[in-house]
């Protein structure tokens, strides 16, 4: 026959509240570094990989642009010479 033994349920107990509260702690632990982070990366005005993208693609169609009108520069300026 198999006995409960008070002072090991009050034990485990014990044991299993502590690991949610350290699973609690570490969770608000990694959520305000996060926030730390995004505040210090927001100081640094740092940009977001979405904007950086789209800078790029405006740089990138501005230089072909700029390609565009120089043959057209040249082209008329080779016509005016004749």
């Amino acid at each position: 026959m198999q006995t409960r033994n008070k002072f090991l349920d009050d034990f485990s107990q014990l044991m299993t509240n502590a690991m949610g509260v350290a699973q609690g702690a570490k969770n608000e632990a990694e959520t305000a570094m996060k926030s730390l982070m995004d505040r210090w990366l927001a100081d640094r005005d740092f940009v977001t990989r979405e904007e950086f993208d789209a800078v790029r693609i405006m740089a990138q169609k501005a230089r072909e642009e700029n390609a565009a009108l120089e043959a057209r520069i040249a082209a008329l300026e080779e016509k005016l010479s004749k």
